[in-house]
């Protein structure tokens, strides 16, 4: 069985110790749920990979690397690279990374380096704060933003394989300034408002009421703290948005795709300030792909083989926007 309790003491203890008892109990409630009352069917199979991964003393992490980074002095032998193989390979599709376990790559469908390398230079130093990551997947940014300095790094996302990939790291650091919870940005306590920066990468645009996302996004926050929001875009004027037919990109939920001008408005309207777009990127299939690791569709075959500036449905190609805004 998992071993929630275990894994989740230091920060149910350290929330405690800062005055949030009450979000504490709610997440051993959560927690309680997800793990014991009503399990996910593949959990035995997940837990069973996290706990092949070969034990391993005195690991180092290099989090400032575009592959986050576990290393030795010694290297691994044969029994333990096998070990270490069969672990991950359990925990497939790996969809966001890199990452190198002991000279393990996973190359992972998605460059998310290159966009930590977009955003990183817009936003204020982490160094020192309290930040919240919405929507995290397998934590790979948590990393980033730890390696970056910040003091506490917490991250929310509901899929269950993407924690085990998230502890697939932890496990071998025990750092206890990186947490993740398998929770949605709606499951915190309303009004938290003790986060300095809050991230929403990629989440967006999966929300029926992009509205609503916003002001949950920014009860995170303490007064003046800061939001970095990256999401799907189009051209146009101000006030339009796309809402796609059926799916976009072979995706059903996509919902929202706002021009640039239309997000700035979003965000005044929600309490937002000094909201400034910071980055436009198209997503190339460089950027994201099917590899070794993710051996499922890809972004190419999202896209209109004979026009790859369309999605198949002969929508606008993906393109993505980075806003940095502050809680006004």
């Amino acid at each position: 069985m998992f071993d929630w309790k275990h894994r989740y003491q230091p920060l149910l203890s350290d929330l405690e110790a800062n005055d949030q008892e009450d979000w504490a109990s709610q997440i051993a409630d959560q927690l309680y749920r997800r793990f014991e009352s009503n399990p996910h069917g593949d959990l035995a199979r997940w837990n069973a990979a996290l706990s092949a991964l070969p034990v391993l003393h005195e690991v180092e992490a290099d989090l400032n690397a575009p592959a986050v980074t576990l290393q030795t002095q010694a290297p691994l032998n044969p029994t333990q690279q096998k070990d270490l193989e069969t672990g991950l390979r359990g925990l497939m599709p790996w969809r966001k990374g890199p990452f190198d376990f002991f000279g393990t790559y996973i190359d992972t469908e998605w460059r998310s380096d290159w966009k930590w390398d977009r955003v990183v230079p817009y936003v204020s130093p982490l160094d020192g704060r309290r930040v919240l990551d919405v929507g995290c997947g397998s934590g790979y940014h948590l990393w980033r933003m730890a390696g970056a300095g910040a003091e506490e790094v917490i991250g929310v996302d509901p899929g269950l394989l993407f924690l085990m990939q998230f502890f697939s790291v932890k496990d071998y650091l025990s750092e206890p300034r990186v947490h993740m919870l398998p929770a949605r940005l709606e499951d915190l306590p309303p009004q938290l408002a003790c986060f300095d920066t809050t991230f929403s990468m990629g989440v967006l645009y999966h929300r029926r009421s992009p509205l609503d996302h916003l002001l949950e996004l920014r009860d995170t926050l303490r007064d003046g703290g800061e939001l970095v929001l990256e999401t799907l875009v189009v051209d146009g004027p101000e006030g339009y948005s796309l809402m796609p037919e059926d799916r976009y990109g072979m995706m059903r939920n996509v919902w929202f795709l706002p021009t640039c001008d239309t997000l700035l408005r979003w965000l005044d309207r929600t309490g937002f300030r000094d909201a400034r777009v910071v980055d436009v990127s198209v997503t190339t299939t460089e950027e994201q792909r099917s590899t070794d690791w993710m051996r499922f569709q890809s972004l190419q075959d999202f896209l209109d083989p004979d026009d790859p500036t369309r999605t198949v449905e002969g929508y606008p190609g993906p393109r993505r926007a980075t806003l940095v805004a502050s809680k006004g």
